[in-house]
């Protein structure tokens, strides 16, 4: 049976994870607006690994927020996973960010009193789930990045790219609609990022949607498709052909 075109669309847009749509953000300074978003389109599907990249003033960070619901547009829509972020409140913010968003930060923000088991499941307890849900799922995320063996030690007796694989394991833990990673190997040496960044592209390849924030050329060549800002707008966005090995 041949889909209609209707169904197609709607096809279409069930496969679209973010639509944002002439989102614009102004900043007071003073007497003065700094417009540092000045009207940004950008879809990304279910399932893609982009990277986004700009130079200082560029907005990304700005974008970033935005993305990550840590902010509202001044105008324009962004619609995640179907629902319209840039009109919500501020508990549907906290609650939409919990639930539909994996972050992780360069400086890996764990609760250095806390075990890595504990760190990873804090998104289930805001999200409601029982001790066992959490105890069951964090222990599954935490063998999954490469810490079975250390879900009892604190943050202080992890070396950093461990600490940065809780992190990691913290924003898979709810099953969120996207991954989003600022800068992630911003404070590891480069043995430890190039683990990191296999790590992001296991967990692309295991289905989930991944968006870096970055401003290194060799952390952006992990993704498939890199969108670059200049002076709050999408100067280039550019896909790359991703090579499927012959059977």
């Amino acid at each position: 049976m041949v889909e209609s075109p209707s169904n197609k669309r709607k096809l279409k847009s069930m496969s679209k994870v973010i639509e944002i749509r002439s989102i614009t953000r102004d900043f007071p300074l003073g007497q003065e607006v700094v417009k540092v978003l000045k009207g940004i389109d950008l879809d990304i599907e279910r399932g893609e690994y982009v990277a986004i990249m700009g130079p200082s003033g560029s907005g990304k960070s700005t974008l970033m927020n935005l993305l990550g619901c840590l902010d509202t547009p001044t105008s324009g829509s962004y619609i995640l996973n179907g629902k319209d972020a840039s009109k919500m409140s501020d508990d549907e913010l906290a609650e939409i960010r919990n639930k539909e968003i994996g972050f992780v930060f360069q400086t890996f923000n764990l609760l250095p009193r806390t075990t890595a088991l504990d760190n990873v499941a804090l998104p289930m307890v805001y999200a409601g789930a029982t001790k066992s849900q959490r105890k069951e799922r964090a222990e599954e995320v935490l063998r999954s990045v490469g810490l079975g063996d250390r879900m009892d030690h604190k943050p202080n007796q992890l070396s950093g790219g461990q600490r940065q694989r809780v992190a990691v394991g913290r924003a898979l833990v709810n099953k969120p609609s996207i991954i989003l990673a600022d800068e992630p190997t911003g404070n590891l040496d480069s043995k430890t990022s190039v683990e990191i960044m296999n790590l992001f592209d296991d967990i692309h390849a295991a289905g989930n949607t991944v968006i870096l924030v970055t401003h290194e050329e060799e952390i952006a060549e992990h993704a498939h498709r890199v969108i670059r800002l200049k002076d709050g707008r999408i100067e280039t966005d550019e896909r790359k052909r991703v090579h499927t090995p012959a059977v």
